[in-house]
């Protein structure tokens, strides 16, 4: 997930056309995101690089339309009503991922979906089914843990090991089959293949007789992977071989939609 990594120059300046009060606001925003949720004036201040009463300014203005709340430590925390808007940003991104992932069944025959880590947990947001008579569904909406799930591993790998540990502490690591991961180190270790290799693999973890194969979307606004799901014995380590690139191409184009300020064109 990309940080707020704005110079002081580039927070004084609103892009062409513009207002700049609500550019610094919106900085702010996803500087308490980054932090964790909750921070202190000093510290927006000394990573946005504005003056203490500016950002006293537009915290006063945020609190009051709920998007922040003042904590009774004095720290400024997300607010709630940012949880709808979230919420609704979530369905529209697998809205527009649908197209990319249709994209995906036409080039792999498999079944394809986009999924986010929520919390401590996988949810999927999108799904194109296959057009094979015997293929992989998974309910949009359905929530899942990372550990046994090709998205999970793709999703988690970039975290450092100290955070893996936590949440798998958090979960547990229950086995949906024999094949499933379920201790830390065996997971840690995964992670490092993923890295190692540029994509995730689900061998029979989740579900007998079902491989998947799944990568992150580079800088997403929120962390999102991609994957192609569909039996074993379609999706060998001969079409892994093809279908990976075709996964990474996808990501890389869904990327680059997501990021751009006119959005998807898909």
């Amino acid at each position: 997930m990309p940080t707020s990594s704005a110079s002081t120059t580039d927070s004084a300046k609103p892009a062409s056309g513009g207002v700049q009060s609500l550019e610094r606001a919106f900085d702010l925003l996803e500087r308490m995101a980054d932090a964790g949720g909750e921070v202190g004036l000093s510290e927006l201040s000394a990573s946005s690089g504005l003056p203490l009463p500016t950002i006293h300014r537009l915290m006063r203005t945020l609190v009051a339309c709920g998007y922040v709340r003042q904590q009774p430590n004095r720290r400024y925390a997300l607010g709630p009503r940012l949880i709808r808007l979230g919420e609704s940003a979530s369905r529209l991104l697998g809205t527009w991922a649908r197209p990319y992932l249709a994209r995906l069944v036409e080039e792999t025959g498999e079944t394809a979906n986009m999924a986010l880590l929520d919390g401590d947990e996988i949810v999927y947001v999108a799904q194109v089914p296959s057009k094979h008579s015997m293929r992989m569904f998974t309910e949009v909406g359905r929530r899942v843990l990372p550990h046994s799930t090709g998205v999970g591993k793709a999703l988690l790998a970039d975290l450092p090991p100290q955070e893996v540990r936590a949440l798998l502490a958090r979960t547990g690591m229950p086995a949906a089959t024999d094949r499933t991961i379920t201790t830390p180190e065996g997971f840690l270790a995964a992670l490092e293949d993923v890295r190692r290799l540029g994509y995730a693999v689900d061998d029979n973890e989740q579900e007998i007789g079902v491989r998947c194969l799944a990568v992150p979307v580079p800088d997403s606004p929120t962390a999102a992977a991609i994957s192609i799901s569909g039996p074993a014995g379609r999706v060998t380590e001969t079409a892994t071989e093809r279908i990976v690139p075709v996964l990474q191409q996808v990501a890389a184009e869904l990327s680059d939609a997501l990021t751009t300020s006119g959005g998807p064109a898909a």
